[in-house]
This record gives structure tokens, C-alpha cells and sequence, in this order.
């Protein structure tokens, strides 16, 4: 009962509140407002249009088309000129473009581009050929190709067939670390292709289908980038050659080419100098390996060595001084590499096994077993087999006076009676068979089948090379690099002349 009360005395106070305000304003709505009410319970008059009402309306519609107008121009203003395509017939067609795009300003308005579209020939669209994917595989060390190829998903009907499409070719039978393949496997896991390197400047593609092989070849572009490096001996041969910018394997390459003239172990002294042209091979713009020495220079304790690298009339690769006279020794002094010599050449020792003097026709160079045992020259095998005493034995002839002979071998190498082997060829392995109580070789060096000492015989000097080949070696190489050798050592002299840490000495 109580908020019923409350609620009448509340509406009797707004009631009360309207009637204020309508006697205040009477004036308002006597003449203006009359149909506006503020009792709910006033009854609606019909709506009729007043002037004010009509200046509202066409105010509201002016606005409604001066918005029609004026957002879209602003709109186009605030953009870049568009680009409409136009109906057939209404661009023009410039000639000799495959598009031709012109502006057409009495067609279309202002702003615009029209592009024109020449119709295709059917006959001239390609179609899209798939993208190969091979997959490249770079050989660890210790794999074998039936490892890569099992690794692939490939089994070794796959190999052989790879084997024989690729015509015997030396590349699957002598892989190494490094070198790489690639695959073409389809999706149902069926090989499609292999690539490789069939050498330096081929690259090989084998395509399989079925049982049927294609194998094509691509030249690549090698090349081969020159360097020059100088520098003197302070300390050793690799920190001088190092700071010159040469790697290891080309001061090895180095030492290589001078090891029958200068001995870098011992013979070596502060002050003695190198010039080396050498290059760097590079496959299609990437680096490859390690180059050749071109030509080189060596001053040993004030004796100057030189070195031109000169292939001969039999297509053999070697160096040569600047006479014509191989680098190479028509023998190498020790044919293995050892840890020690066991026992010296002489006319009397107590043998270690039979327990009485003995002469010893040879000197024993102590060396793990299996090191590889080298021919000491070029020749022919006169013996290769058992003997008593020497255990695995062989005999090379080098020429109607000279064999040298190879004792205690733990096995041979790939080697056969009669056959031809080249200077530093591997012969065997080093073991202990025969009469010996350790790893080493046996080696003698013969005189008409009588034993001299290795160590102390006058070892023939290797033949010149003949007058024509002489003549073109000297036109060919000596010639042009002995002058570009000539005119380093006078630039770095004239350098070290100018360095203001450069010592010199009067003579």
C-alpha cells in the first residue's frame, strides 16, 4: 500500500512540473507547439506539413545530392590513373608489341589506360615441363656405392644396371670421399637418372627407363687461375710459404718438384728464397682443387734451382730444368717410408736368426706392416714369388745392367712377371715374412747382379730430353716463364730494396 502511495505522489509532481512549464511558455505553444503534448494521455493529432517542416526536407535532400557528387570525385582524385579494360572495338592496336596499351581520349574518360591483348596461336603455347628434382649425395669416408645406393632405397639391381649403362666407366669402380652424386627417383620409387662427374671437364647423365640406359655428356668450363707467390726461409719452408699465400699442398707440390736437388730437412738455411707461378682449378666459376706448379725457382745456400713443368712427346707429365733434364731421378734412393734403418749394408754381421756371421747385401728399413712398398725406378718384374730367406720377394729390371730387389713383404700388390712398372708404383706391402724377427723391408740395389750399397751408389743420371722435344720445351716454356720468373725476382728485389725493415750488406 505504502509504494502505491509513493507512486501517485510522484506523478502528481510531474504532472505538476508540465503545467509549470506550459503556463512559463505558453506563448511557444499557443502558436508553434500546439500538437506537442507532454501527457501521455493527450490524444495525437494528424500530422500536416508546416513551412518549417518543407525547409528541413530540402535541406536533407540538397545534402544528399551534393554527397552523390562530390565523394566520388574526391575519391578519384586521391588515386593514380586506372587501368579499365575496355569493350571489343573501342581500343586501338599498336603494332609491333605483343601488348599494346594506348590512351583513348575521345572514347573513354580521362585517367584511363586501355590494354590490348593479341590473340594466341594454340599452336605456339608450350606446355609447362616438371621440375626435376635430384637429390645429391656426397661420398663419406669408408662408403661404398652399394652403401650410397641402399641409402637411396635403391637396391643392387639398380647399381648393376647403373654400372652398365655408364659403359665401364672408372667412376663407380674408384669412388672417394668427397666426390658426388646425384639421383633422379620418380614417384613410385623407380630410379630415373644418376649424374656425376665422369672427369674434371665432363659431367654424365644416365637416364633409366626400364631396363634401357641413355647416357649423354656435358663439357663444363674449367679453368685454371694463376698465382705467384715469393718468399725466404727465416724459419721453415710451410711459415715462409704460408706467409707467400701458398697452401700446404702446394709447398708439398714444391718440395716435390726440388726433392732430388735439395733436401728441405737438412739442407735448408735462413736466406734461402722461392719464386712458384702456380695455379688453381675452378669448374664452372667454383672452386675445384689444388692446380699445378707451373714454374718455380729455389736458391739453396746460394745455388739457384729451377723447375718448368713440360709434358713430353709420350704424354707424360714431369718437370725439367732449365737444360731439359728431368727433375726426376732415374731412382729413388729409399723406396718406402720408414721409421729406421734396422741394418746397414756390410760385408759381415751376426745374423739376429741363424746366429752367425753373415753378410748383409742390403739395408732394412724398419717400417710398420702394410706400408706401401714403391719400384724404386721404371722396369719390368723379373721375379715375383717366394724365396727362401727373403719371404715374399721381387725383382725389377730396369735396364741391361741395373734390378733392384724387395724382401719380407707381408703381401704383393696387383703385380705380375713380365709386367711394366713406373717409379714410385706400389709393389707390395711391408711384413715379416722369411728370416726376420720384425716389420721391415729388405731392399738391394744391383749392379750386373751383384749388390751394392743403396745408400752410397752413384746413381745414373735420367736421359735429356731428345733435341725436337728439347727445342720446343725451351721455345714453348722456358722461354716465356724464365722471363716473367726474371722479372719478379727484380720486383721483389727492388720491393725489399724500398722496405724500410729491409737489411743490407756490402759486398
Amino acid at each position: 500500500m505504502g509504494d502505491q502511495i509513493r507512486g501517485a505522489q510522484h506523478s502528481a509532481r510531474k504532472q505538476a512540473i508540465r503545467r509549470k512549464a506550459q503556463r512559463r511558455h505558453s506563448h511557444f505553444y499557443d502558436n508553434r507547439a500546439a500538437h506537442w503534448s507532454f501527457s501521455r494521455n493527450a490524444s495525437s493529432e494528424p500530422l500536416s506539413w508546416s513551412r518549417e517542416r518543407w525547409i528541413l526536407a530540402g535541406t536533407a535532400f540538397l545534402l544528399v545530392i551534393l554527397s552523390a557528387l562530390v565523394i566520388p570525385a574526391w575519391a578519384g582524385a586521391m588515386k593514380s590513373s586506372r587501368i579499365t579494360a575496355t569493350p571489343a572495338g573501342t581500343a586501338r592496336k599498336l603494332t609491333g608489341a605483343p601488348i599494346a596499351v594506348a590512351a583513348i581520349a575521345s572514347d573513354i574518360p580521362h585517367n584511363t589506360v586501355s590494354i590490348a591483348v593479341p590473340k594466341m596461336d594454340p599452336a605456339t603455347i608450350k606446355p609447362l615441363v616438371p621440375t626435376e628434382e635430384w637429390q645429391t649425395v656426397q661420398v663419406e669416408a669408408g662408403q661404398t656405392l652399394a652403401d650410397i645406393f641402399l641409402a637411396q632405397g635403391l637396391n643392387m639391381t639398380d647399381l648393376q644396371h647403373v654400372i652398365d649403362g655408364a659403359g665401364g666407366t672408372k667412376v663407380f669402380h674408384q669412388i672417394k670421399p668427397g666426390q658426388e652424386f646425384q639421383f633422379l627417383i620418380g614417384g613410385d620409387h623407380a630410379l630415373k637418372g644418376v649424374r656425376f662427374d665422369k672427369d674434371e671437364a665432363t659431367i654424365a647423365t644416365l637416364r633409366l627407363d626400364g631396363d634401357a640406359a641413355k647416357l649423354t655428356t656435358q663439357v663444363r668450363d674449367v679453368q685454371r687461375r694463376e698465382h705467384i707467390a715469393h718468399g725466404s726461409i727465416d724459419g721453415s719452408l710451410f711459415a715462409a710459404a704460408s706467409k707467400a699465400g701458398m697452401s700446404n699442398a702446394m709447398v708439398l707440390k714444391l718440395a716435390e718438384a726440388f726433392k732430388y736437388d735439395i733436401d728441405f730437412v737438412q739442407d735448408l738455411r735462413v736466406g734461402d728464397s722461392f719464386t712458384v707461378i702456380y695455379d688453381d682449378v675452378y669448374s664452372d666459376g667454383a672452386y675445384l682443387r689444388e692446380g699445378d706448379i707451373v714454374a718455380a725457382e729455389f736458391v739453396n745456400q746460394g745455388k739457384r734451382y729451377t723447375a718448368y713443368r713440360f709434358k713430353n712427346a709420350d704424354g707424360k707429365v714431369g718437370y725439367f730444368s732449365e737444360e731439359g733434364r728431368p727433375l726426376a731421378g732415374s731412382f729413388l734412393r729409399i723406396p718406402v717410408d720408414f721409421t729406421r734403418i734396422s741394418s746397414q749394408f756390410s760385408a759381415g754381421r751376426m745374423h739376429p736368426i741363424l746366429g752367425k756371421m753373415r753378410a748383409h747385401k742390403g739395408v732394412d728399413y724398419a717400417a710398420p706392416s702394410g706400408t706401401p712398398i714403391h719400384a724404386a725406378g721404371d722396369g719390368v718384374v723379373k721375379f715375383r714369388g717366394w724365396m727362401n730367406g727373403y719371404g715374399n720377394f721381387v725383382v725389377i729390371q730396369h735396364n741391361g745392367t741395373i734390378s733392384t730387389a724387395y724382401g719380407h713383404m707381408s703381401r704383393f700388390a696387383n703385380l705380375r712377371v713380365g709386367q711394366h712398372v713406373s717409379q714410385g708404383a706400389t709393389i707390395g706391402y711391408v711384413g715379416m715374412t722369411g728370416l726376420a724377427t720384425g716389420p721391415h723391408l729388405h731392399y738391394e740395389f744391383r749392379v750386373n747382379n751383384v749388390q751394392r750399397d743403396p745408400q752410397s751408389v752413384t746413381l745414373p743420371k735420367p736421359e735429356p730430353l731428345p733435341a725436337a722435344q728439347l727445342a720446343k720445351f725451351k721455345k714453348e716454356v722456358v722461354g716465356p716463364q724464365l722471363a716473367r720468373l726474371n722479372q719478379l725476382d727484380s720486383n721483389y728485389k727492388l720491393a725489399a730494396a724500398k722496405s724500410p725493415n729491409a737489411t743490407t750488406s756490402d759486398d
